[in-house]
């Protein structure tokens, strides 16, 4: 796994000095290795983390045999050695898979190549012949790249802090960006938290000349053209049980020692049982624990492990060595992002790095085979609700956000839930009631402020990509589904894993996203991932042949840490320095009295505002931190 910048510039300039500046900020992204190629005003930068042929012969940037491309690259297309013995008559100098993209491309042209690609990868390529700079992001987004204009010069990368060290470049403050960042808590495609600069959405690629100022992405990709299933769950069961196999078989070629991170959950339970069967020693698996009730999942690991006999690490991880990882975070994720999993996600790689470079992990299957439970819960009380005139439910939503806490079990029996649900659960119910369409639901659930408007200075809600709908879709579930595999899982899931994986060194591997995977559960019926109010049903028939039910079947846990808790004791006092109203209205960006009040009901323990206040934090954490 790697790290790459570059540029396309006619303005004058140290232009070497420029890109090694540019370069040197990814370090983290490549310790093993560093090389530059800079010709007519065009510069490509690369930083590897060596997995496969170690040797020089797998150095970046690398040009093609004929001389007319060059590349520089990030990830990994597991499936080279297949593409290689397809292609005829080339002298192969080593054997990494940049070769053998390189090969594809001069071989079949740049889409057609794309098309044979199985894996996860973002990279540029230069074409001599026709001046233009080709950039190109994974069908699912879970390689990073960013890209956009600083005057005259056109700058990409792999992190935004590659772009921000160009000497001319600005760093202005997209308001809008800003607004959409505190509705989900991560900037969400195409923006970047800057004017003028934007992540390459997944399975786009982008072609650009010096004298294009406006290129325009194209997909080669989407995951909607698929045809559906006509068999049975035994068979649909069977082949995806191939398909996993084959994707975990790929994902397990590395030349550097390699594990997976168990959290004893469907979805990695799935990946090492698998991993494990197709093994003749050990599985080398990783978890972390916290000693807070309600966030600890390592004893289910543990359990998992030892039924499947991997070689497992856990370490259980204090409080006061949690909160130490927040300093970190602003410059580990260089825009805003304020998901509280990235705390545990770090720590967990930073583990797994003491023995291993390469991890599996099992994200994806949330998104793919029905997981969430507000695919479940949101749905039912839609279908209860919706009919009844919205007027009264806003009434009702009112009354239940006015609501003591203890006052809310009546809710719960109303609507026939087994549990009782966090505050900040209830509240998303209570904003589904008032929803005007299904689409509204949708939006409400995935937001975390109300009225952005209200917050973020400068801005109108009619202004924001709206980018949220997707009424091919019919079915309410299935749509959420897709435009959490569209939106949330690249912008929020896989930016945590690529940015605490390689902050650490370490490669991570998803191979529920392979791409095969993907089409063949969007092929098939929701009946098969969706059955008696629980979802991955297919998956669980698969694991269930390798790791006994009872040691599956418990509530979903989220892989989180106390936040709302530390907010009021051990990180009030640097809380309330970034919060301070006179710090807030000095920068301009928010309306300092509305945070003011949340803050003050959060740590009076009247509401749990914590979604919404670290958002506002891990801005405030991150603007405070730049270098300019």
């Amino acid at each position: 796994m790697c790290g790459f910048a570059g540029f396309i510039s006619v303005e004058a300039g140290n232009l070497k000095d420029n890109l090694m500046n540019m370069i040197q900020t990814l370090a983290h992204r490549g310790p093993d290795d560093q090389d530059i190629w800079l010709e007519a005003g065009v510069g490509l930068a690369h930083r590897r983390l060596s997995i496969l042929d170690l040797s020089p012969d797998g150095r970046q940037p690398m040009l093609s045999p004929s001389g007319r491309y060059v590349i520089v690259y990030n990830g990994e297309v597991y499936n080279f050695k297949d593409i290689r013995s397809q292609l005829a008559g080339i002298a192969w100098r080593g054997h990494s898979d940049t070769e053998v993209i390189l090969a594809a491309i001069e071989t079949w042209g740049l889409e057609a190549a794309l098309q044979k690609f199985i894996g996860m990868f973002a990279f540029a390529l230069w074409d001599k012949h026709t001046q233009t700079m080709h950039l190109v992001r994974d069908r699912l987004g879970i390689k990073p790249l960013y890209y956009g204009w600083s005057g005259k010069t056109f700058l990409f990368g792999s992190e935004l802090k590659a772009l921000a060290a160009w000497p001319k470049f600005k760093e202005s403050i997209n308001r809008n960006a800003l607004a959409l960042y505190l509705t989900h808590n991560y900037v969400p495609a195409p923006y970047s938290i800057y004017d003028n600069i934007y992540k390459l959405p997944q399975g786009h690629l982008i072609s650009i000349r010096a004298d294009d100022i406006n290129p325009q992405p194209k997909a080669y990709w989407s995951a909607q053209n698929v045809i559906a299933f006509n068999g049975s769950s035994e068979e649909a069961m069977e082949q995806l049980e191939f398909l996993l196999k084959d994707s975990i078989r790929l994902r397990m070629i590395s030349d550097v020692p390699l594990g997976a991170f168990l959290s004893g959950g469907i979805d990695s339970s799935t990946v090492v049982a698998l991993m494990q069967s197709m093994s003749s020693n050990p599985v080398r698996t990783f978890s972390i624990g916290f000693n807070e009730e309600g966030y600890n999942e390592a004893k289910d690991a543990k359990e998992v492990a030892r039924h499947l006999q991997t070689e497992h690490t856990e370490y259980y991880v204090t409080a006061n060595e949690a909160m130490q990882v927040i300093p970190k975070l602003s410059t580990i994720y260089d825009e805003p992002f304020a998901a509280s999993s990235q705390i545990p996600m770090y720590l967990v790689s930073q583990l797994a790095k003491q023995d291993v470079t390469v991890a599996l992990s099992g994200d994806g299957g949330d998104e793919l085979f029905a997981g969430y439970n507000r695919y479940i819960w949101a749905n039912k009380i839609w279908k209860k609700s919706h009919r009844t005139p919205r007027y009264l439910r806003q009434v009702i939503a009112a009354m239940i956000k006015s609501l003591p806490p203890h006052a809310w079990d009546r809710f719960f029996k109303l609507f026939a839930f087994k549990h009782a649900l966090p505050t900040d659960k209830v509240y998303k119910i209570a904003n589904v009631l008032g929803s005007k369409t299904d689409n509204d639901v949708y939006r409400n659930l995935v937001s975390h402020w109300d009225d952005v408007e209200s917050v973020v200075l400068g801005v109108k809600e009619e202004n924001l990509n709206n980018n949220l709908i997707a009424d091919q879709i019919p079915n309410f579930t299935e749509r959420m589904m897709f435009l959490d595999l569209m939106t949330y899982l690249p912008d929020e899931v896989l930016v945590k894993v690529d940015r605490a994986t390689m902050a650490t060194g370490l490669e991570a591997r998803v191979p529920l996203l392979d791409h095969r995977v993907v089409e063949f559960a969007w092929q098939l019926p929701l009946s098969f991932k969706l059955k008696d109010g629980q979802g991955k049903y297919l998956l669980r028939q698969i694991l269930y042949k390798y790791v006994p039910k009872q040691l599956i079947e418990r509530p979903k846990m989220g892989f989180s840490v106390p936040i709302d808790k530390w907010l009021r004791d051990s990180l009030r006092d640097w809380a309330e320095e970034l919060l301070n109203p006179e710090r807030l209205k000095a920068e301009g960006f928010f309306n300092e009295s509305v945070i003011q009040k949340k803050w003050i009901e959060h740590v009076s323990g009247k509401r749990n505002w914590h979604n919404q206040l670290w958002g506002i934090l891990m801005f405030q954490a991150w603007y405070s931190g730049r270098t300019r």
